[in-house]
């Protein structure tokens, strides 16, 4: 009996130490696992990207950012604004890169030394919309200027961004020096508000508008807006990244945004941008850049 007895026991003292090293076995491999997976992952995980409010309403953002963030394992914060609010925060060192639609003043952001240099990658056009029966008669304008001048004469109402963004100083760059006053012309609403909600002012309010059309086309549905005027060639709407540059800012996270920006440029963001909005409106809301 005695016999039988320490035979099981050393069965089970046996049974025991070999789960035990089974069990360590598989602690080993988990620990090797998760030690591959912490040291493949971006040093610094989180990209701050400032844009303009146009890239983020149009969707284009939110469709891109998925398959950058699964491929690289970054994680990208967007900060949506106009232009002139999108350089603001890099200059104040809550952005690690800028994209954006404004040249003059990103070569400005560039010139005192925020920006490293500034990469134009892809257009769109703005358009003027308006009322569907158009009672300004701007189809058919020559020009984003010469409608501007009707609306002008005919004191139609026009809704403005008025917020120093990208598509704003492309309003005023159309308008010239003749740039309505909004304190004294009471048709010209400056309404400091993003695309979006401009958009749907102009629509309520039954006003004109410049906006960048994938902004216009991703709202239609809920807008009683048509396009009056489409890419005439003072409507060209050019997009640029530039990665902030860490001798002027601290605390950047300048792989992340070298990583970013070689991935926009690269062919897989091309494709990709290249079919945005075919499905849905039968042709691409944005255009690249050919070399």
């Amino acid at each position: 009996m005695k016999k039988v007895l320490a035979l099981v026991m050393a069965l089970t003292l046996a049974f025991t130490l070999a789960a035990c090293g089974s069990n360590g076995g598989s602690t080993a491999e988990t620990d090797s696992t998760s030690q591959t997976a912490v040291s493949e992952a971006p040093e610094n995980p989180v990209i701050r990207v400032s844009t303009t409010t146009s890239v983020n309403d149009s969707g284009l953002l939110p469709y891109l950012l998925p398959a950058f963030e699964q491929e690289t394992g970054y994680r990208v914060e967007v900060q949506s604004a106009g232009t002139g609010a999108a350089l603001q925060k890099a200059k104040d060192g809550n952005a690690d890169l800028v994209l954006v639609h404004a040249k003059a003043s990103e070569e400005e952001f560039i010139s005192e030394g925020y920006g490293v240099e500034r990469l134009p990658f892809m257009y769109n056009y703005f358009v003027i919309v308006g009322p569907k029966d158009d009672p300004t008669g701007i189809k058919g304008s020559d020009s984003a200027a010469s409608a501007f001048t009707r609306i002008r004469m005919k004191g139609a109402k026009f809704v403005s961004r008025g917020d120093e963004s990208g598509t704003h100083k492309a309003e005023l760059k159309i308008w010239g020096e003749t740039a309505p006053d909004p304190e004294s012309e009471s048709w010209y609403i400056s309404a400091g508000q993003g695309m979006g909600a401009c958009l749907t002012m102009a629509s309520e309010q039954q006003a004109y508008c410049l906006t960048d059309k994938a902004t216009f086309l991703s709202m239609k549905d809920s807008l009683d807006l048509d396009i009056v005027l489409a890419e005439s060639e003072d409507m060209k709407n050019t997009y640029s990244l530039i990665a902030v540059n860490p001798e002027k800012i601290d605390g950047l996270n300048t792989d992340g945004a070298k990583a970013f920006i070689d991935w926009m440029l690269g062919e897989e963001a091309s494709a990709l941008i290249a079919k945005y909005g075919e499905e849905e409106y039968g042709a691409p809301l944005f255009y690249l850049i050919e070399e």
